[in-house]
């Protein structure tokens, strides 16, 4: 069955490189020098590059032609993220513009009293979702595995600084749940993606784009259990420099069947990510066998 590793691509030397550019020219001759890195894994990267033209050939029915074209703009666009991740969060001067969709809900969510979960995918800028909401009055924690090489993270965490946000990381040992209840507790929204899962997590199969997929049961279970609203969000590019910020209106079902609280919110969110992935398909940015066929 297809399952993620739980790590990111990427060097430290990589970031250096772009980091220093980016100090000293700014974002766009960074994306010139990323259309070289893109087409290298664009060429070479196999095993990503076959998951991903078979993404945009079987799921999306596109023409092979278009799917092999769409395949860099994937790779060019995951790029790009990373680029603006780097230059928003570490403060750099930029010309970045963004449109909010759905910003009141997130507002009337921490008026509630009792915190929330926001659940994302990994599509468009999850980081860039999480820096977002600090407009928010109310602390943000992002629920992640620790999947970025340990030296690339240590030397992120020294170019962004302060994140903005809480980060909790999934440990075996179950501890993550008591700091989430410990964040919703405290009125805090709690960000988790609903789309990847290592071997052992739980899961539960729905139909996503025409075809089974598994999706982890993991952020549905919590929000049944914890009795908390739900928004979904997401930050999806939409030119060089703006984003557009799309939060759903918030979903809080009763407590008393949780197993149908859980099924509630899990087709619910297939049904908005593929709506997403629709939309903007060169922004999905799983590089393993996503679907179970």
């Amino acid at each position: 069955m297809p399952s993620w590793q739980g790590k990111s691509k990427g060097t430290k030397t990589g970031y250096r490189i772009f980091v220093a550019i980016l100090r000293t020219f700014g974002v766009y001759p960074a994306y010139f020098l990323l259309r070289f890195v893109a087409l290298y894994y664009f060429l070479f990267s196999f095993s990503s590059s076959k998951v991903i033209f078979l993404y945009f050939r079987k799921m999306l029915a596109f023409s092979r032609i278009k799917s092999l074209v769409n395949l860099y703009r994937n790779y060019y666009q995951f790029g790009q993220s990373l680029i603006d991740k780097i230059v928003l969060m570490s403060g750099l001067p930029n010309k970045f513009t963004f449109n909010f969709d759905g910003e009141e809900y997130l507002r009337d969510m921490a008026a509630g009293g009792k915190g929330g979960m926001l659940i994302s995918a990994h599509i468009g800028n999850w980081e860039i979702a999480g820096f977002l909401l600090k407009r928010l009055d109310t602390k943000i924690n992002i629920v992640m595995f620790d999947g970025e090489h340990k030296q690339i993270k240590e030397y992120l965490d020294k170019i962004v600084g302060d994140r903005h946000v809480n980060i909790i990381v999934v440990k075996d040992d179950i501890s993550h749940i008591y700091e989430i209840n410990n964040a919703l507790s405290k009125n805090e929204f709690v960000c988790m993606h609903a789309d990847r899962f290592v071997e052992g997590n739980r899961k539960m199969k729905r139909t996503f784009l025409g075809k089974e997929a598994e999706f982890p049961l993991g952020p549905f279970l919590l929000a049944s259990r914890f009795d908390v609203p739900v928004s979904f969000v997401f930050a999806m590019k939409e030119s060089s420099l703006h984003y557009h910020f799309f939060a759903s209106e918030p979903h809080h079902f009763p407590v008393a069947d949780k197993k149908k609280n859980q099924d509630l919110l899990m087709n619910e969110f297939v049904r908005q990510l593929e709506m997403k992935v629709k939309a903007y398909p060169t922004q999905w940015f799983n590089y393993y066998n996503f679907w179970s066929a």
